[in-house]
């Protein structure tokens, strides 16, 4: 298998001139990726390196031949992988920039969930990336609703339905039953009608950048895997820039047996949301507080995965606030979440209980109904799902559902 992996990497270099290997291997040697994470900058995770992955695949059989350490050549590695990746996808990756918002990036957003969704197509035991590609058009279905007309009056008109649910909290139970609703139902009551366009530039600017770092960490990865197997996974861990956990997961991905696929790919899923993207949750978050408060909050009241049988976000622990106030117990239930889908702890709970679970059993049991939607035309699917402008009612039927009891 390892002489599979080179010949794949050497291939392209009798289609490119010889001069990149001869000249340009040792400048090459111990460079950095000072952009893998894309909110320090647009395009390539490191510019200075080779565009395109022919170019990089004669320094990396030099690298072979002269039998270097992986970790001297690791920069070169990655952005060959990703770079397969993005031609492979027809993203351009030099111009890509996340922080040009949701409608800029609509091609690479439509084209990278492509990508996953045929990966899982080709490969059954690529439950993470059928997954996140299924996911990702309800993610950006959001985005294009924020992005596009409507943006603050839509989200402004949780306003006073939270400004309400607070005001019912109050009069029943004081600042008591107050202090027991969720951080984001409070922030929305506050800050929801003052929400400007440039938060919500500010916002969607971060989600773009977790999504291109989720695709950037990741992709290089299952490309190597399809690839060039195990022995090209095990390269790339071998580099440093992954641990050897993610060797674990492939492994166990590769292994045939449906509860170690699925244990392999949530071992992907739980490095997605913890390691690559969780920080950058809590920054945005944090962002202007309490407007990234109310901002996070609200997508965590409008998401609802599309993998079949999953509960929407709302859904899932609703609102049961209770204090004790006179000698008297005083409890407001409303369909809303009590928690947030940019807190680790609490997306990860979601994750485990809803989407792990129910798409695996899709993957087991519904495989023609599951392969059949993801076959649809990517820009389809995104349209599918634009929830935003669904608020208004959904807005009412919280407050109609809304109860206060005192015993």
């Amino acid at each position: 298998m390892v002489a599979a992996v080179l010949s794949v990497a050497a291939a392209p270099a009798a289609q490119v001139d010889a001069a990149p290997a001869a000249n340009g291997l040792a400048s090459h040697l111990d460079a950095g990726l000072p952009n893998r994470d894309a909110s320090r900058g647009p395009g390539a995770p490191n510019p200075d390196l080779p565009q395109r992955s022919s170019d990089i695949a004669p320094l990396l059989a030099q690298a072979r031949s002269e039998k270097l350490d992986p970790s001297r050549y690791g920069a070169l590695l990655y952005t060959y992988w990703l770079e397969r990746t993005t031609e492979k996808a027809g993203i351009d990756l030099q111009r890509w920039n996340p922080r040009a918002g949701a409608t800029a990036n609509l091609t690479n957003l439509e084209r990278s969930y492509r990508y996953y969704e045929d990966l899982q197509l080709a490969h059954r035991e690529l439950r993470w990336a059928g997954m996140a590609g299924q996911v990702g058009a309800d993610f950006g279905g959001g985005l294009l609703d924020l992005e596009l007309g409507g943006q603050i009056f839509e989200i402004s008109r949780l306003q006073p339905v939270m400004a309400e649910i607070v005001r019912r909290a109050s009069d029943a139970g004081g600042d008591r039953l107050v202090a027991e609703l969720p951080d984001g139902v409070r922030a929305l009551a506050e800050v929801g009608k003052t929400i400007t366009p440039a938060d919500i530039d500010a916002v969607i600017g971060q989600i773009l950048v977790m999504q291109k770092n989720i695709f950037g960490d990741l992709m290089p990865l299952h490309t190597a895997y399809v690839v060039g197997g195990l022995d090209a996974v095990r390269e790339l861990v071998a580099t440093g820039l992954y641990p050897a956990d993610v060797l674990d997961a492939f492994v166990d991905i590769a292994s045939g047996d449906s509860d170690r696929v699925s244990a392999g790919n949530g071992r992907l899923l739980r490095r997605e949301q913890e390691t690559v993207i969780a920080r950058q949750w809590d920054q945005t978050r944090a962002y202007r507080a309490p407007v990234g408060e109310a901002l996070t909050y609200a997508s965590t009241i409008v998401g609802s995965p599309s993998v079949a049988g999953v509960r929407p976000m709302r859904a899932y622990r609703p609102i049961e606030a209770t204090a004790v106030v006179g000698g008297r117990t005083v409890r407001l239930t409303t369909p809303l979440p009590s928690w947030n889908w940019s807190v680790f702890d609490a997306r990860w709970e979601y994750i485990n209980a809803e989407l792990l679970p129910k798409y695996a059993w899709q993957v087991d049991h519904n495989w023609d109904a599951l392969a059949a939607y993801m076959r649809t035309p990517y820009s389809r699917q995104l349209q599918e799902h634009r929830v935003l402008f669904n608020l208004g009612p959904l807005a009412t039927s919280i407050l109609d559902q809304t109860k206060v009891t005192v015993k």
